[in-house]
Parts: structure tokens; sequence; C-alpha cells
């Protein structure tokens, strides 16, 4: 089966050369497909550590408990956005992971391979099976909309399971379901999001006003958001809204629903280096989430009101303690608001009414245990 997945993926490479190489001008991709699909500056680790890999951003963030743990490590990452935060790690020799094809000449030796949730790569963990000394999934979990399309391709992933030795999974349910899949040594952890710390890199003075903060938002959103804002009791509970998109790419497509919103119901607009002025604030800037969820009265948690995303990260705004409102369409984060407790799950339609509302402060109820990942992690380097 081995041979036949590699030579369909590398069927697949060369039909994908011309989208891929468009792709490589774009600014979202410039880093990423260039040194995962052509190893542009992508040489391999040169030091046999252990070999954490995680997707993306908040798989990234998730990882630091365990990574601060290690004097060194190398930290394989699949997007641009992955990529920016794992250099932050001091510790960390980075990578961006290849595609399978070139994983034969690329992975070397390493102590283990250490996988983050989904990110079930069979050239990857075949030959970390075969050249590290351990292969180790952590944080593993499988939504209930992903269970069903998992089921269909079974052989397939237990073909995949039969080169990870050790699964962590987050809950009672993702470990049946692991099993059921062909996972073997599988021990429920809890979610390692869970224990991560959220530091604010910029305090901002908080206005007497109650700060709403929509935060992560994707299309479609902003405009739900911002009717809301309009027809809740501004009058009575004078609000600031600021709102922060999720991807960079939708700034100025945001700034100008903002600004013909703002128009159009005599609000003033504004972008967050202007301060807390305005009723309306755009941050049009990365890496200020955290420091706004601290100062805000009210979150609004966006990937939710839209089908087609599955919801964000809930512990960000439950770590500070705050009244988080989050709309129904959460698929993708089930296990993480399980472990927030007062959270808002709503419609769009009731998003009006509940931030007239006296809401509870959020917090976070369940932690994954990291010190039982460590010391497996450091024995079975030990035994080496």
């Amino acid at each position: 089966m081995n041979i036949i997945y590699y030579i369909f993926t590398l069927l697949l490479y060369f039909i994908s050369l011309p989208f891929l190489i468009i792709l490589s001008f774009k600014e979202k991709y410039k880093h990423s497909v260039p040194a995962r699909f052509f190893l542009v500056n992508n040489p391999p680790f040169k030091e046999k550590l252990n070999h954490f890999h995680s997707c993306s951003l908040g798989e990234t963030k998730a990882l630091k408990p365990l990574i601060e743990k290690f004097d060194k490590v190398n930290l394989s990452i699949i997007t641009n956005t992955g990529y920016e935060e794992a250099k932050k790690y001091k510790n960390a020799n980075v990578r961006f992971l290849p595609f399978e094809i070139f994983i034969p000449f690329w992975l070397k030796p390493c102590k283990n391979l250490i996988v983050m949730e989904a990110e079930l790569w069979l050239m990857l963990f075949y030959f970390a099976h075969k050249r590290c000394d351990k292969t180790i999934l952590i944080n593993a979990r499988i939504s209930d909309r992903s269970y069903t399309k998992y089921l269909k391709f079974k052989w397939f992933y237990k073909h995949i399971f039969k080169y990870i030795d050790i699964v962590f999974a987050q809950s009672q349910k993702d470990k049946d379901r692991l099993i059921q899949l062909g996972a073997k040594n599988v021990i429920v952890a809890g979610n390692i999001k869970g224990a991560v710390e959220y530091k604010v890199t910029k305090k901002y003075k908080k206005p007497k006003e109650k700060i709403i903060v929509a935060g992560s938002t994707h299309s479609g959103e902003e405009q739900i958001i911002l009717d809301a804002f309009k027809n809740s009791s501004l009058k009575t509970h004078p609000s600031k809204l600021i709102i922060v998109p999720r991807h960079p790419e939708r700034f100025e497509e945001v700034a100008k629903i903002i600004e013909i919103f703002a128009k159009k119901n005599n609000f003033s607009y504004g972008k967050i280096e202007e301060g807390f002025k305005n009723d309306i604030i755009l941050v049009d800037k990365m890496g200020e989430l955290i420091n706004l969820y601290s100062i805000a009265d009210i979150v609004i948690l966006g990937g939710s009101f839209v089908d087609n995303v599955g919801g964000h990260n809930p512990l960000e705004v439950a770590y500070f303690k705050k009244p988080l409102i989050s709309g129904k369409y959460i698929f993708n984060s089930y296990t993480l608001f399980d472990m927030v407790e007062n959270s808002y799950i709503i419609d769009k339609s009731e998003l009006n009414d509940i931030l007239n509302k006296q809401l509870k402060n959020s917090f976070i109820k369940n932690k994954a245990n990291i010190e039982m990942i460590l010391r497996l992690i450091d024995d079975i380097s030990n035994k080496k």
C-alpha cells in the first residue's frame, strides 16, 4: 500500500504543478508553498531531537506547554501563520513540513516524532516509525462531523495507525473512535489547549464604555454583528465594538463594510491605531486579539455564525474569564467548548437580545495532563 500511495501522491503532485506555481505568487502562500512543494529554503533538520509537528497557528500555540519543557526541539509546520508562531519559540528549529513525496529524502532520524491532533500523513509516520525512537499522536480528536468520513476510509487510517506507537486522546469519546479506526495504546489525557497560558503583549487602558470584542470573524459575520450592535441598548449601556477579522487578506474588505455601516447609522469609525475614541473599531493587524480579550466586557467569537468554518478556540476567551457568545456552528470545536463553563451558544437571530442581558463569565473547567504526557516522552527517551 505504501508504494501505491507514494505513486498516487507523486502523480497528484505533477498534475498540481501549474496550480502550485501560481499559488506560490500569492501573498498568503509565498513562503509555505515554495518551502513545502519545492523545498525552497527548507532543508532537513540537522540535529537528532524530539520532532514536534503541527498544522497551523492554534495547534502551534497549544504545543507551548510541551515545547518549553525541552532545551531544544525540532518543529515542523504546514501554514504561514503556524510558521510565524513557531519562530517565536527560541528553543525550536523550525521548518515547513514538505509534501509527502519529499518525506523519504527529507526526514532525518529523530528521538520521538510528536504530532499534534489530526495530522495523519502516511509517509511522515511510516518513515518516522523506521527512523525515530517512537511515533506519538497527541491531542487527538475526531469530531462528530468528521467521524463518518473517517469511517468510510477506515482501511486507510487503520494502515496509518500501524505506524503510530502511542495516542493521547482528548476525551473518552475520541479514544473510542480512534480505537475503532485502528489506533493502539490510546490514553485519555484531555486537551492540551486548556493548559496554554495566554500572555498579554500590550496593555490597553480600558475605556469606561462596555467593550464588545468580535474576534476571528469571517465573511458574512461582520454584518450580523454590526446589525446586532446597532439594535442593542446603546443609549442605556454605552458600548464600543471592536472587530478583529480572522484573515489579514480581508482587512480592506471589512474596513469598507464597517465604513458604509457607520456612515449609514451615524456611528464613528476608526482603526485600533487611533485608540478607543470611536464607536466601532477595526483591528487590521495580527497579534492583538489576546490583548483585547483581556479588557473585553463581552466577546463574540467568530467562525460560528456561518456554517462553513466550524468555530474557533473559546479557551482564549475563557482564560481571561470573559462572557463568551458564539454562534451554533461549532462542529470543529465541540471538544474545546466542552472545556468551557458558561458559554452562550446561540442562533444569529438571538445576538441582539443576548447583548442586552447580564452574562456570566466563562472559565476553563478541564485541562490536559501535561505532566503525564511529558513523563511518558521522557521515559521513552531515557530508555533509548
